[in-house]
C-alpha cells in the first residue's frame, strides 16, 4: 500500500539498523503515539532504541552547535544504520542515578523548591528579600557555617598521619602525599615543620602550623609557593569537591578519615537565620522542604494568597504529579543521590511533565522499576500524559500492564545476542496477543499459589524495628523457604529487611547496586571465571598464564588492556574511542597469536555464555558458566565491562557467584527487574532451586508472579512514607487473597483472577 508525502512525516523511519545484534532491521514507529519495545533481555531493544533512533536524535542535535562548542562536547560516533528518516529532539529518562551531589535535592531536581523560594519571597512574613535570600546553593541564602550542605565535617587527624614516625619516614598518609611528591616537600621544606623529627615530638606550635596554619607565602628553592597546614590543605582538595568529583581511592580514604554531623548552627536546615524567620501559616521554607511530598501539597491547598495563586497552582500540579506517580513519601530535601534508580527516574520525569516542549520524542527505560502494581496505573496514566501533549513516547518495558497500555508495539527476539535483533512482531496489543511469539504468548501467562507450602525450619525474629518509617515493626522471618516481602514503594520494605538483616554474618545481599572494581571488570574476571581460561591457554601454548590477562604482562600497552581509549574532557563527559594499536581487543599481537582449539584469548572473550558453554564443556569453567546461564543471562558476552551492566544483570552475575557457596541465607532485591515474562519462570525456578538446597531466599518484590510463587508473604502498608512503616499481612499467598484486604491483596487477587 502507498503513503504520500504528508503522511511519511508521521513515523520514525528506521532502515537497516545493525547496531550491536540487531540484524539489519527496518520498521516505522509511529510518531505521537506510545510505543513498547518488548523482548528478551539481550533481544537488542536498547541498541534500537537507545543505541540507534536516541543516539543518532541526539547526535545531530550536537551537530547544530558551533564547532567552538562541539569542541567541547562528547562526539558520539554515527550508530550503524542505513537511514533514520523524521527523527525529533530526543530526551532519554534512564535509570541512571542522579548524581551525588549533596546540593542536588528533589527539590532541586524538579525545580520545585525554585517556585517554594519564590512563593515564600512573595507571601513569607517577615520579608526577607527575593527568591535567592531562600536558596541553600548561594550566599544570600546559605548558612555560612556549613555552606548550605546542612553538615558539618570533623578529620580523624590519625587517619592522615602515622605520629610514630617523621616526615621523611613518611608520616603522611594521606593519598598524593608520599615522600618526595610536590605536596610532601612543599611541607616538609617549609621552615615551619623539621622533616626529621617524629610528630609525635612535635611542640604545641609545630604541631597547630603542621596541621591549620592557614595559606602562607613560602619561598621552597627558587620558588614562590603557599604553604597551608594538612587538615587545610586536605579540606581544600578533597572536601571541598562532590564525592563523585573524586578518585575511588581518595573517596575511600574520606570516607576512613571524615566524620559527618548536622552543623550546630542551622540544625541541618542549610539556611541562614533571616531565611529562617520568614513564615508561611506557621511553617519555615526548611519545615515545608522536610515534609512528605503529600502533606506539602495538602498544606499549600490551604494557603490563600493572590499574590502568588499562579505559581501555587503550579508547584501544586508538580507536587501532584509527584504523589501520583508514587513518590508522595519523598520530601523535598531529600538528597537526588540516595534515590533508587526507579526513583531517580520518576522524579525525571515529573520534570518533563511540567515542561513547556511538544513534539518531542521521550524515550524511557523500565519505568515500572520498583513500583507496586498499584502504583504503575499511575505510571501508566503518566505516560499517557506525555502523550497526549503530541509527544513520542517510546518505552522499553517488560510488564504486561504497561504493554497493554501501548498505540503501538515492537517485538524483538526471538532469542538473546546472537540469537536476538529480529523484528518478531510490529503492531498494536491484540495483534500480539494473537501471534506466537514469546511475548505474545506470555502477555496473559499466570503464575499460580503453590499446591503446597513448604514448611518452615525456624525464623530469624525482627523486633521493634523503627529504621525511616517504620513504626516499631517485630515480625519472624521464617527459614527455609521462599518470603516475598511487598508493599507499596516507600512502604518501608527496604527499611526492614535491609535496616534489620544485612548486617547479619550469616545473610548474603544479592542487590543491584554497582559492583566495586572499574571498567577492567568483566562477567569473566568477576566470576573467577577467567582463572580456568588462562591457564587452558597457558597449557595449551606452554606459555605462563600471566600472558592472557589483560590487565597483566599480555596488555596492549597503548590503552593498558581496557581496549578503549578515555580522552578527559574536563568540565564535560569523557570520550571513548576504540584504541587503534589493538583494534580494542585488548591484547598485544603476540598474545593473540596463541590458540586454543582455534581461537585466540580476545576472541573468547567475545563468546556469549551460551557459546562459552559449548567451547569449555568441562571442568571449573564449564561450571560457573552453568550458572551464569541458570541465572539468564546466557547473552552476556564474557568480557563485556561490568560498568555497561542492568541494576537486573549485576544482581544475577552476583547471585551466580554466591550459588557456589553453601546453604545460607539470601537476601533478593527485586530480581524481576530487567526479565522478559517468559524468564520470569525461569527466575522462579531458580529460587525454588535454592530454597531446595537448603537456603533461605528472602525477596523484595513486587512482580504478582513472584508472590503467587511465596511460600509465605509480608506485606508492609498500608501506604507509602508515614502512611506505611507497619506489617498488613503475614501468611501464605492463598490466605492474603482470601482474607486480605490490602493494595497488594486486591491486586494479587485480580492478577490470579484473569484467564
Amino acid at each position: 500500500m502507498g503513503s504520500t508525502a504528508a503522511d511519511s512525516h508521521d513515523r520514525i523511519e528506521v532502515r537497516g539498523a545493525r547496531e550491536n545484534n540487531l540484524a539489519n532491521i527496518s520498521l516505522d514507529v509511529p510518531k505521537r503515539r506510545l510505543t513498547v519495545f518488548t523482548g528478551v533481555s539481550g533481544s537488542g531493544k536498547s541498541s534500537l532504541v537507545f543505541g540507534t533512533i536516541a543516539a543518532e536524535s541526539q547526535r545531530l542535535i550536537n551537530e547544530t552547535y558551533s564547532a567552538f562548542l562541539q569542541s567541547f562536547m562528547a562526539a558520539p560516533s554515527r550508530p550503524d544504520v542505513d537511514g533514520l528518516r523524521n527523527l525529533s529532539t530526543a530526551i532519554v529518562v534512564d535509570q541512571e542515578r542522579m548524581g551525588a551531589n549533596s546540593r542536588s535535592t528533589v527539590g532541586t531536581a524538579t525545580d520545585a523548591h525554585t517556585m517554594l523560594r519564590i512563593v515564600f519571597s512573595r507571601v513569607g512574613d517577615p520579608y526577607v528579600g527575593p527568591s535567592t535570600a531562600f536558596s541553600f546553593n548561594l550566599p544570600d541564602g546559605m548558612c555560612q557555617e556549613c555552606e548550605g550542605i546542612g553538615k558539618v565535617n570533623s578529620i580523624d587527624v590519625d587517619q592522615l598521619v602515622d605520629r610514630d614516625l617523621s616526615l621523611k619516614e613518611g608520616a603522611i598518609t594521606v593519598p598524593n602525599f608520599a615522600v618526595d611528591s610536590w605536596y610532601w616537600q612543599s611541607m616538609a621544606h617549609s621552615g615551619f615543620v623539621d622533616p626529621d623529627k617524629k610528630l609525635r615530638d612535635y611542640t604545641e606550635q609545630e604541631w597547630a602550623d603542621f596541621l591549620h596554619k592557614p595559606a602562607t607565602k613560602i619561598k621552597y628553592g627558587t620558588m614562590n609557593t603557599n604553604y597551608e597546614g594538612l587538615v587545610v590543605k586536605v579540606q581544600r582538595l578533597y572536601l571541598s569537591k562532590e564525592k563523585e568529583a573524586v578518585q575511588p581511592h581518595i573517596r575511600a580514604f574520606i570516607e576512613r578519615a571524615v566524620t559527618f554531623s548536622q552543623c550546630p548552627v542551622c540544625r541541618g536546615a542549610r539556611l541562614n537565620e533571616a531565611a529562617l524567620s520568614s513564615r508561611i501559616g506557621g511553617l519555615n521554607i526548611a519545615e515545608c522542604s522536610a515534609m512528605q511530598i503529600s502533606d506539602l501539597a495538602a498544606f499549600l491547598r490551604g494557603v490563600d494568597a493572590p499574590s502568588a495563586a499562579p505559581l501555587l497552582r503550579t508547584l501544586g500540579e508538580t507536587l501532584d504529579s509527584l504523589v501520583e506517580i508514587g513518590l508522595g513519601y519523598l520530601s523535598l530535601d531529600r538528597e537526588s543521590g540516595t534515590l533508587s534508580g526507579g526513583e531517580a527516574q520518576r522524579v525525571k520525569m515529573v520534570r518533563h511533565l511540567g515542561s513547556a516542549l511538544t513534539d518531542v520524542t521521550y524515550v524511557f527505560d523500565e519505568p515500572t522499576v520498583g513500583l507496586h502494581p498499584h502504583d504503575i496505573q499511575r505510571m501508566n496514566e503518566l505516560l499517557i500524559r506525555l502523550r497526549d501533549k503530541g509527544n513520542t513516547v517510546l518505552v522499553v518495558e517488560h510488564k504486561p500492564e504497561t504493554i497493554e497500555i501501548a498505540d503501538h508495539v515492537v517485538d524483538l527476539g526471538p532469542g538473546a545476542g546472537p540469537a536476538g535483533g529480529r523484528l518478531c512482531y510490529t503492531g498494536d496489543v491484540a495483534g500480539l496477543r494473537a501471534s506466537n511469539t514469546l511475548t505474545g504468548r506470555h502477555l496473559d501467562h499466570r503464575v499460580k499459589l503453590r499446591s503446597r507450602f513448604r514448611t518452615p525450619t525456624g525464623s530469624i525474629p525482627i523486633r521493634e524495628a523503627s529504621l525511616h518509617n517504620l513504626r516499631k515493626v517485630s515480625v519472624d522471618v521464617p527459614l527455609g523457604v521462599l518470603t516475598v516481602v511487598t508493599g507499596v514503594a516507600g512502604s518501608g520494605k527496604s527499611s526492614l529487611i535491609h535496616g534489620s538483616l544485612s548486617t547479619r554474618d550469616d545473610v548474603t545481599v544479592v542487590d543491584q547496586a554497582p559492583i566495586r572494581g572499574s571498567r577492567r571488570s568483566n562477567p569473566a574476571t568477576y566470576t573467577g571465571l577467567l582463572d580456568p581460561i588462562r591457564a587452558a591457554f597457558a597449557k595449551a601454548n606452554g606459555v605462563k598464564a600471566a600472558l592472557f590477562s589483560a590487565n597483566s604482562e599480555g596488555a596492549c600497552p597503548k590503552c593498558k588492556g581496557i581496549g578503549l581509549v578515555y580522552t578527559d574532557l574536563a568540565m564535560m563527559a569523557g570520550v571513548a574511542s576504540v584504541c587503534e594499536q589493538c583494534e580494542g581487543r585488548r591484547f598485544t599481537p603476540e598474545v593473540l597469536r596463541y590458540l586454543l582449539r582455534g581461537k585466540n584469548i580476545s576472541e573468547v572473550l567475545a563468546m556469549p555464555v551460551t557459546e562459552a558453554r559449548d567451547f569449555f564443556p568441562s571442568g571449573n569453567a564449564r561450571a560457573i558458566l552453568n550458572r551464569l546461564a541458570e541465572v539468564g543471562l546466557g547473552y552476556l558476552t564474557l568480557g563485556q565491562p561490568l560498568t555497561t551492566l542492568s541494576g537486573g544483570e549485576r544482581q544475577r552475575v552476583k547471585l551466580a557467584i554466591h550459588m557456589a557457596e553453601g546453604a545460607g541465607t539470601y537476601i533478593l532485591d527485586e530480581p524481576t527487574t530487567g526479565l522478559h515474562l517468559a524468564d520470569v519462570d525461569n527466575l522462579l525456578a531458580l529460587l525454588d532451586r535454592l530454597v531446595d538446597n537448603g537456603n533461605t531466599v528472602i525477596v523484595i518484590e513486587h512482580h504478582q508472579a513472584v508472590m503467587a510463587h511465596a511460600d509465605w508473604l509480608i506485606d508492609l502498608g498500608p501506604g507509602a512514607g508515614h502512611d506505611g512503616g507497619q506489617v498488613v499481612f503475614e501468611g501464605t499467598p492463598e490466605t492474603l487473597v482470601k482474607t486480605g484486604d490490602s493494595l497488594t491483596a486486591q491486586h494479587l487477587r485480580k492478577y490470579l483472577e484473569r484467564p
